[in-house]
């Protein structure tokens, strides 16, 4: 978990490449957390911030 939106962007970036699979990023309370998206659950109360699906980056030319 970390309370700096910024860092916790690039780490949910980093983590859906390196597992290249969906990751969301959320926010619980005051902090930010990442989890691959096959994890969370509908009665989780968590605020949905992105989700990013390593499958949908492109590489850059």
């Amino acid at each position: 978990m970390s309370h700096d939106l910024a860092v916790a962007q690039q780490h949910a970036f980093q983590l859906a490449r390196i597992l290249m699979v969906p990751v969301t990023l959320f926010k619980s309370g005051s902090e930010y957390g990442v989890l691959p998206s096959n994890e969370l659950d509908a009665d989780d109360d968590l605020d949905v911030i992105n989700e990013f699906d390593p499958h949908m980056f492109r590489p850059a030319h």
